[in-house]
C-alpha cells in the first residue's frame, strides 16, 4: 500500500512518499506529483493515497527537528538507479549528522575519485531528502552547492545538525 502525508518541520512542510513503511520520496513541498516524478520507473506506484496521523516515518522526522539527528537513519528508503548513484546513495546514508563533506569526498567514497559532478548529479537526483542526506554535501569551497528543496532549506538543515551536535559535544565534555 502507498501513502503520501504530510509533516510540518521548522523550515516548512515536509511530504513523505511512501511504500511498505520504506520512502520512495520526500522532500519540502506539499507537491505530490513532483516527489512521485522523483520515483525511479520501477518503483513508482501506480496510485498513493492520503495518509494522515502518526507513524514511525513522521515520527523520525518530528524526532529529527527536535533533536535526535539519527532518527531518519532508522527509516528504510527504497530507490534504484545505475551502480554509481546507488553507491553514492549508500554512502551518503553513513555521512554523520553534523558532518559535511564535498562532492569530491562524496566521489571518493562511492568508488570513482575523479566524479565529483557524478556525485552531484546523486545528490541532485536523490528522491529521499533527508532520510539519504544529500544536504551534507558541500562543494570543494565550502559552498553550499545546490539543493532540490531550496538554499535556505539545505541552509536550515546544517545550522540545525552543527548546533545540535555542539550541543552534545559540550554536554559530553562536561561543561
Amino acid at each position: 500500500m502507498s501513502y503520501w502525508t504530510t509533516t510540518s518541520t521548522p523550515a516548512g512542510p515536509f511530504t513523505l512518499v511512501v511504500d511498505d513503511d520504506a520512502i520512495l520520496a520526500s522532500g519540502w513541498t506539499t507537491d505530490v506529483t513532483r516527489l512521485l516524478g522523483r520515483v525511479a520507473g520501477e518503483l513508482r506506484p501506480s496510485e498513493v493515497t492520503e495518509r494522515t496521523g502518526s507513524s514511525a516515518i513522521t515520527d523520525a522526522v518530528a524526532a529529527y527537528c527536535d533533536g535526535d539527528l539519527t532518527a531518519p537513519g532508522a527509516i528504510a528508503v527504497r530507490q534504484t538507479s545505475g551502480p554509481f548513484i546507488t553507491a553514492a546513495w549508500s554512502v551518503l546514508r553513513k555521512v554523520e549528522p553534523g558532518e559535511v563533506i564535498s562532492y569530491a569526498d562524496l566521489a571518493t567514497r562511492a568508488g570513482l575519485r575523479t566524479a565529483a559532478r557524478a556525485a552531484a548529479s546523486a545528490c541532485a537526483r536523490n528522491p529521499s531528502a533527508l532520510f539519504v542526506p544529500c544536504h551534507r554535501v558541500v562543494r570543494r569551497d565550502h559552498g553550499l552547492g545546490g539543493f532540490a528543496w531550496g538554499l535556505d532549506v539545505k541552509r536550515w538543515l546544517l545550522d540545525h545538525e552543527r548546533a545540535r551536535t555542539e550541543l552534545s559535544a559540550t554536554a559530553a565534555a562536561g561543561h
